[in-house]
């Protein structure tokens, strides 16, 4: 089955899992640190999340759909730039150095950033591969809505990442894992500066906004709609199509209400007043649309008519 898979994207997917094992033995062996971290703590992050994501990718474009060459090359484009793009993060992290906002003014940091320009390949190639897989006649409908949808979830999480290089403060110093003062511009902290406490693993601020929850959740997006999509495998195909309209909409909801709180300086872990009423609202009217969805995919069937007989079936025609 694997064959069928999009091969620069399963490789990519494999070569992140083994460059997991190595980050997770630098978190073991290294004790050095940025803003509070290990160095390897962000490198193991984008490794895990690019194994899932081209793991994923690849899977996708294993389905039939049309405009297969196409897809198959803006796949390549993110899978060798992200490919390159986690390879220097890294490598920065190797040599306990920062591998985002730094505003070093030697030679090759400006060419570790310039690399990471690139990135912005990688936005349009989503949003171009988000088109084409919208417009298809597909036989399996609820899986590509998932899809659709989740690749509509990946760039606006993508989108969220652009928030750091202006939600934040500019032109801050940090020490990095050598002990070197580091010139910065810009962040993923909200309401005060990177590196306070956070949660274990994540690192997601616990004193402030965190502008990684809401970019992490949207890039994820992906796999929780195709994974809902099989999960409701056994439905009718009414039921599942209404599912993952109603999961998809009450994940762009969360996704908005993570950016918001984000960006007004609340911890993920201790929501506002309104965040709460917010959050509670979403929750309710997702669980009323999922009970919706599930309800209308079993119609009852039409009353036996005169002269019919009371076991005879109908046909029953529903369109979504």
């Amino acid at each position: 089955m694997t064959k069928t898979w999009h091969r620069p994207t399963l490789w990519l997917a494999g070569v992140m899992a083994l460059l997991l094992l190595g980050t997770l033995v630098g978190l073991l062996v290294d004790d050095r640190v940025i803003q509070g971290s290990s160095v390897w703590l962000k490198p193991m992050k984008f490794a895990l999340s690019l194994a899932v994501y081209s793991a994923t990718l690849s899977w996708m474009l294993s389905l039939p759909h049309k405009g297969k060459r196409w897809t198959s090359l803006l796949a390549t484009v993110i899978a060798l730039i992200m490919s390159v793009e986690v390879a220097l993060i890294a490598l920065q992290g190797s040599r306990g150095a920062f591998s985002h906002f730094s505003k070093e003014s030697d030679p090759y940091n400006h060419a570790v950033q310039f690399a990471f320009g690139f990135v912005n390949i990688v936005f349009l190639s989503a949003i171009a591969l988000a088109l084409v897989l919208t417009f298809q006649r597909a036989t399996d409908r609820p899986v590509f809505r998932a899809v659709r949808t989740g690749l509509a979830l990946t760039v606006l999480g993508i989108s969220v990442g652009y928030l750091m290089l202006f939600a934040n403060p500019r032109h801050t110093t940090a020490i990095d894992g050598e002990g070197r003062t580091v010139g910065l511009d810009g962040g993923h902290g909200v309401g005060g500066p990177d590196g306070g406490p956070g949660l274990p693993l994540t690192g997601w601020s616990t004193t402030g906004g965190d502008l990684r929850v809401p970019h992490f959740f949207g890039l994820h997006g992906l796999q929780v709609m195709i994974v809902l999509a099989l999960l409701t495998a056994r439905l009718a195909e009414r039921n599942r199509l209404r599912v993952v309209l109603v999961g998809g909409l009450g994940y762009f909801g969360l996704l908005a209400l993570l950016t918001w709180q984000a960006l007004h300086a609340e911890p993920l872990t201790k929501p506002g007043a309104t965040t709460l009423a917010a959050g509670g609202a979403l929750a309710v009217a997702t669980a009323l649309g999922l009970w919706w969805a599930l309800r209308s995919g079993t119609p009852a069937g039409p009353r036996p008519g005169a002269g019919e007989s009371p076991t005879a079936k109908s046909p029953v025609h529903s369109s979504e």
